[in-house]
C-alpha cells in the first residue's frame, strides 16, 4: 500500500473510531475513560476546539488528575491560549505531573517555548524531580 493509501486508510479508521466514541459519549457522558479517548482522538485528528471542550469537561470530572490538567494545557496551547495553557500546566505540576522529558519535547506545547513562565516550570520540574531521583 502506498503512503497516501496508508493515510487514507488511517483517516477512514479515525473517522469510524470518532463516530463510535461520539455515540458512546452521548450515552455515557460521565464516563471519563470514554471522554479521555474522545479528547485524544479529537486532538490527534486536528479537531482542536472539540478536544479542548472535552479536556475542559474532564478537568471538572477529574479535578485532581495531573494528566487531565496536562492534556488541558496542551489543548489550550494548540488553541494559542498561552495564559490558559500555562495556568493548566501549573495545576498539573501542583498535582504531581513529573514527566520532564516529555514536557520538554511535546509538540503540543510548542507555542509556549521561550515563554519565561514555561521555561521556569521546566527548570522547576527538572530540579525538583532530579533531587528526588538523587535521593536528596
Amino acid at each position: 500500500m502506498t503512503q497516501s493509501g496508508n493515510e487514507a486508510e488511517q483517516l477512514r479508521e479515525d473517522k469510524q473510531e470518532l463516530e463510535f466514541l461520539q455515540r458512546i459519549a452521548g450515552r455515557l457522558p460521565e464516563d471519563t475513560e470514554v471522554m479521555r479517548a474522545l479528547g485524544d482522538l479529537y486532538t490527534r485528528t486536528g479537531k482542536t476546539a472539540e478536544g479542548l471542550q472535552v479536556d475542559e469537561r474532564l478537568s471538572h470530572l477529574c479535578a485532581e488528575d495531573p494528566l487531565v490538567w496536562y492534556n488541558l494545557a496542551c489543548s489550550f496551547s494548540l488553541s494559542e491560549r498561552k495564559e490558559d495553557a500555562l495556568d493548566a500546566l501549573a495545576r498539573a505540576l501542583e498535582l504531581g505531573y513529573d514527566d520532564y522529558e516529555w514536557m520538554k519535547k511535546d509538540t503540543d506545547l510548542s507555542c509556549l517555548r521561550g515563554e519565561p513562565r514555561f521555561e521556569s516550570m521546566l527548570d522547576w520540574i527538572y530540579s525538583t524531580f532530579e533531587q528526588i531521583a538523587d535521593g536528596s
